[in-house]
């Protein structure tokens, strides 16, 4: 099936005289996940991951993607006539190599231009323009050979109250519009759909786990144009747009409406806007290229959205309380799987008031599954949770009252001494960096250190980032803030951390073949003392689940670092026991006692 593609694939190619053809796992919005219609890359490889590109020549397909699905695509792809590309290792080029290296004197090479972003595909012409390689970007081959293509998604657009945003969006296009004047810009163009959604106070569900609405916005010093399939409005959100001076386009309307544009000064961010919208923007406009200002507006939640969340985050806190209670007592008395813990925890969320589902696919991984960090059980690799050793889960919530995600890792049974001290490292670290005073101006970057200590001083490392921005309600992973302790540009996230950033804290250790830990906590940043030496900040935590006192080596812990743990506990226990059973709370006040 999969060849019989390729070859239609490179039947319409020849028409076309291209040499290339690629195709990215991205949507028309630079999203992060795609929704069903977007999955060209799936339909045209077989490879179900959730990051790829695949391009396909006349005589070779190769598919590029990193560690997290090495074991993955070489099952899929087998007997496919697609052929693993393990990026970053040796030997392996990247795609823009392969291609200056295939590609012939004038060749041409084809994409999408809706799915490949505008500073990419600036590279390749910057990167081919030796070879005088052509762009054909006009065209989704893929489309033409899958018949049977879902249709782009068009669920039902909702309002978020102001009581849950705590900011109008009146409000906050005035914001924008001013910052626009900064940048002396007449027309900004808005593709990223977090942010039009939240510059709007709508949510939807076009994209799985991240309540967002297909749809663009244009914005000028008097019209605000938001591109969207009508469908999706009801008589109420016409009105609340109506009321907003929002002018409703269809949603492919964009591009006709991006070339009529002359003489304008046009804010946009490269990086996060389709390819082919910039190519119709007229020569006569100057493009503005910075990151959109409501990156940064969105990140500094307000006092309302901080309340709301830790109201969220007590729901959650139930939820996985619950989930590790049953754990706990049900573990080698009856079958627990990976598959079936997944669906219990998914359960008990769903449960607690104001759930609208979950913030991401949750990571359910018993002993060497959770050495990979972004394991996904599957009906292949479901693991039964037998009663030794660890077991760790990542998940997460929606809720009106914002966005939840949170990693435990549970002792099922004895542990070895190893996995015993890697849990202690793991959680001294995230409290230590939870516990962090610093002075305004500091980035992520100058704070990884705390959480890196306790391994680096071992000669142990994790090789992700210790934490992430998290929206209000809406993506799980959001700019511009987060905690890495080196530079990685295309991730945008090392701002100067400022009063209201929500980030993950979550250190890990991964031993192939043997076990996984990783503890995480979402914290909220929030001015400390000023004085003659500056605004000095701290972080407070939201998220209230308890720590596996049974997985913890005491011995290893300094008398600050138990302190930490203890007075954590200790708002758990009081956030969290009225919500439970008698049962469960006597419980927890054992799970949280003081060591």
């Amino acid at each position: 099936m999969i060849s019989e593609r390729l070859q239609q694939l490179r039947d319409l190619m020849a028409e076309r005289h291209m040499d290339a053809y690629m195709i990215p796992t991205s949507d028309f919005h630079e999203s992060e996940y795609v929704g069903e219609y977007f999955k060209a890359r799936e339909f045209m490889t077989g490879f179900t991951g959730s990051a790829g590109t695949a391009v396909i020549t006349k005589d070779e397909a190769g598919l590029w993607t990193d560690g997290r699905y090495f074991v993955q695509a070489g099952k899929q792809l087998s007997g496919t006539g697609v052929e693993l590309r393990k990026m970053g290792n040796p030997g392996v080029p990247e795609i823009l190599e392969y291609l200056e290296a295939v590609l012939p004197e004038g060749g041409k090479l084809g994409f999408d231009g809706r799915v490949v972003n505008c500073r990419q595909g600036q590279d390749f012409e910057e990167k081919l323009a030796d070879k005088h390689v052509t762009l054909a970007y006009e065209e989704d081959l893929v489309d033409q050979i899958w018949k049977q293509r879902p249709q782009l998604s068009k669920e039902p657009v909702w309002i978020l109250e102001e009581k849950f945003a705590g900011k109008s969006a009146a409000e906050k296009i005035s914001d924008l519009r001013e910052e626009m004047k900064k940048e002396k810009a007449t027309v900004h163009i808005l593709t990223s759909l977090d942010d039009i959604v939240w510059l709007l106070n709508i949510r939807g569900n076009d994209v799985s786990c991240n309540p967002v609405v297909l749809s663009y916005a244009m914005v000028t010093m008097e019209r605000f144009y938001l591109f969207i399939n009508e469908e999706t409005l009801n008589d109420q959100v016409k009105a609340y747009l109506k009321e907003l001076s929002v002018t409703v386009r269809p949603y492919n309307d964009i591009y006709a409406s991006v070339s009529q544009l002359r003489d304008q000064r046009i804010l946009l961010e490269t990086g996060r806007t389709n390819y082919a919208i910039v190519k119709g923007i007229d020569s006569s406009n100057r493009i503005i290229d910075r990151m959109n200002p409501s990156v940064l507006a969105k990140a500094i939640k307000n006092p309302v959205e901080v309340e709301n969340m830790r109201k969220a985050h007590i729901k959650d806190g139930t939820a996985m309380v619950k989930f590790i209670y049953w754990l706990k007592h049900n573990v080698g008395k009856q079958e627990i799987t990976e598959i079936s813990a997944q669906e219990y925890l998914d359960k008990l969320r769903s449960k607690q008031e104001g759930n609208l589902g979950i913030s991401f696919d949750t990571i359910s991984a018993y002993g060497s599954n959770a050495a990979m960090c972004h394991y996904k059980a599957t009906s292949e690799s479901n693991a039964a949770i037998e009663p030794r050793g660890l077991y760790l889960v990542d998940s997460g919530g929606q809720y009106y009252e914002g966005t939840t995600d949170v990693t435990r890792t549970i002792a099922v049974g004895p542990l070895t001494d190893e996995e015993r001290e890697h849990f202690t490292l793991t959680v001294i670290s995230m409290l230590r960096l939870a516990a962090v005073k610093f002075l305004h101006g500091c980035r992520g970057l100058t704070l990884d250190y705390v959480a890196r200590e306790p391994f680096w001083s071992r000669g142990i490392n994790f090789d992700h980032g210790t934490g992430h921005g998290v929206g209000y309600l809406l993506n799980v992973h959001e700019r511009p803030n987060g905690f890495r302790w080196r530079m990685v540009a295309e991730r945008q996230d090392n701002c100067v951390l400022e009063e209201g950033m929500i980030t993950s804290d979550e250190p890990g250790v991964y031993i192939e073949g043997s076990h996984g830990v990783r503890t995480e906590n979402m914290i909220v940043c929030k001015k400390a003392e000023l004085n003659e030496y500056g605004q000095f900040m701290e972080f407070e935590p939201l998220t209230m689940v308890p720590i596996d006192l049974e997985a913890l080596d005491p011995s290893l812990m300094t008398e600050r670092d138990k302190t930490l743990l203890n007075d954590y506990h200790r708002k758990v226990y009081d956030a969290v026991a009225p919500h439970l059973t008698e049962e469960e709370a006597l419980w927890l006040k054992e799970q949280t006692r003081a060591i």
